[in-house]
């Protein structure tokens, strides 16, 4: 862990072990602060590649530009972190937001990735744009939390809430454990305004590198059509939809092992 100064940013990023397989850099999503634990650094990937990952400006401890933020920046920052680290080629992995930043990152900068996977994540544009984020942060907390939860996993419904009470009061406590650390408000609207004109609909049929695409087909924030459409756009693509919602990764353990045979084969 450490801090690296570009000349935007003071990013903070973590390095996990170092493997056979070599470096991933994994873009995290919306609000996302690497004190979180657990995160990326300790999934199955870590066990394969030597995950780098950081905290996105605005956020965790990376220091935070005066100023109103765009998706070109946070793929700059992303160039920058891997200009300082020395390192010219990588497969990246973007989810959610971080998907956003990945799309905008190898339209930016294509010569440095050379596998890509986007995680519940969309286009924007006519490819269709992932929840609109930003217009939660008029809610009062409960009612913030509740919604999140709701269109994080489509099942979740006023029915069924009404029959599982009690597992109902267990998700909201998990979902708060989940983000003990939560970043400045004025922070996270910056970014939710970034992502809110996100549309690199138009520039996904550029990308000509093997990419895989993911997604849970119960995610009410990037959903399943959207994913669709990116998988119709990118010619060497692949698409998988798997039990779960916007958290997938963590819900179908099927997630995770395939992206790592899809890395390493």
């Amino acid at each position: 862990m450490a801090i690296i100064s570009t000349k935007d940013l003071d990013i903070y990023f973590e390095r996990s072990t170092p493997r056979p397989n070599g470096p991933l850099l994994f873009i995290g999503g919306t609000g996302g602060d690497l004190r979180n634990k657990p995160n990326q650094l300790d999934s199955p990937l870590s066990e394969h590649f030597e995950i780098i990952s950081y905290d996105q400006r605005g956020l965790g401890q990376t220091s935070s530009p005066a100023g109103s933020y765009s998706m070109q920046q946070y793929a700059d920052d992303a160039a920058h972190l891997l200009d300082e680290l020395k390192i010219d080629t990588i497969p990246v992995m973007g989810v959610s937001f971080g998907g956003m930043v990945a799309q905008e990152f190898i339209k930016r900068h294509a010569s440095r990735v050379s596998k890509l996977i986007l995680a519940c994540t969309s286009s924007g544009g006519d490819g269709g744009s992932s929840y609109p984020l930003h217009t939660l942060e008029e809610l009062n907390e409960e009612e913030k939390l509740e919604t999140s939860i709701k269109i994080n996993d489509l099942r979740i419904t006023d029915a069924w809430i009404e029959q599982n009470d009690d597992l109902w009061q267990s998700i909201k406590q998990q979902a708060e454990n989940r983000n003990a650390y939560k970043p400045l408000p004025r922070n996270l609207l910056k970014q939710l305004l970034a992502r809110k004109d996100h549309n690199t609909y138009g520039d996904l049929d550029e990308i000509n590198i093997p990419t895989f695409l993911l997604g849970g087909k119960y995610d009410g924030i990037a959903p399943k059509l959207n994913m669709e459409k990116m998988h119709q756009k990118i010619d060497n693509s692949k698409l998988e939809f798997y039990e779960g919602g916007h958290l997938f990764l963590i819900q179908d353990t099927n997630a995770f092992q395939d992206i790592i045979n899809w890395l390493i084969h």
